[in-house]
């Protein structure tokens, strides 16, 4: 199911919760959610599956189940990224075993280390899989951004670590990674409010939070840029403007969680310390994007 081009759509997938445990029948639900709009993959227990707060029984638990959901329609990559390699080693050694089609690494976080530790722990990671590799780059919450430069030497010997999740909000990045890499090599967006931008500077696509309540148009507007049919994706990408800006509001998945209860896909928008749920003032904002595409 997988292969070394990404492009299009991938949900970053939340992870439903009820009484703090995770809710089988509501990730399902979700999965079967994503399957019906058209996506092109999921991603499992990234930063919006909660995995910080998941314990690492969890995290393999839910990657199983949602490989199991997805029925091999599409797709299923696993966040397996720490700030300790042996953790992340690990980490993908066990999300390989539950079936992951492929991993996402974000960079170490908090031990801040220089690039050419990035390159080092990267290594490390990709001698332990043949597997498909995304690497996560979002120095907002983590300290440190992965270069260019790191990129692409992992690329040039791990031809398998074949793609990055751009989350530094900058278009010239984007760029920069393509004409460094090389139009094989995948960027994908890591914000929905600059999936479009990110688009037109030449990446394939985006891990989307957006895309687990509205799947369908956003599956549109991505294939519709990847055929360079610019204007069509423009309509869809400002008609949901507004809704990519307000879901982070709050923490992600806060926001989106509510949503998702909000219109019926899952049961509970619960979760874990340190999140707390959604102001009453967020809730109202959202409502109203909501009614006004019709979801509640």
């Amino acid at each position: 199911m997988a292969n070394k081009e990404f492009r299009g759509i991938y949900t970053a997938l939340a992870t439903p919760l009820k009484d703090d445990s995770v809710d089988y029948g509501d990730l399902e639900a979700l999965v079967q959610h994503q399957i019906n709009g058209g996506i092109h993959g999921l991603v499992a227990v990234g930063t919006t599956g909660e995995s910080p707060t998941l314990s690492h029984a969890e995290h393999i638990e839910v990657i199983s189940a949602t490989v199991k959901f997805a029925q091999g329609k599409v797709p299923v990559y696993a966040g397996t990224g720490s700030n300790s390699t042996k953790e992340a080693i690990g980490l993908t050694q066990n999300a390989d075993k539950a079936g992951a089609d492929g991993f996402l690494l974000v960079a170490p976080y908090y031990n801040k280390p220089s690039q050419e530790g990035l390159y080092a722990h990267f290594s490390a990671i990709a001698e332990v899989t043949e597997k498909p590799i995304i690497l996560y780059s979002i120095p907002s919450r983590c300290g440190i951004e992965i270069s260019v430069d790191v990129a692409a030497k992992l690329y040039e010997k791990y031809p398998h670590v074949c793609c990055m999740k751009a989350a530094e909000g900058s278009c010239d990045k984007v760029a920069q990674y393509i004409k460094k890499l090389g139009l094989d090599y995948s960027v994908l967006g890591g914000d929905d409010s600059l999936t479009l931008p990110f688009m037109s500077a030449g990446a394939k696509g985006v891990i989307s939070v957006a895309s687990n309540l509205i799947v369908s148009p956003l599956v549109e507007m991505v294939n519709a840029a990847n055929n360079n049919d610019f204007a069509s994706a423009q309509k869809i990408f400002l008609k949901y403007y507004h809704f990519f800006n307000k879901i982070f509001l709050e923490p992600n998945p806060v926001p989106i969680k509510y949503c998702l209860k909000k219109a019926g896909i899952i049961q509970s928008d619960s979760v874990r310390l340190p999140l707390s749920p959604l102001r009453s003032e967020t809730q109202v904002q959202l409502d109203a994007l909501l009614k006004e595409f019709q979801l509640i």
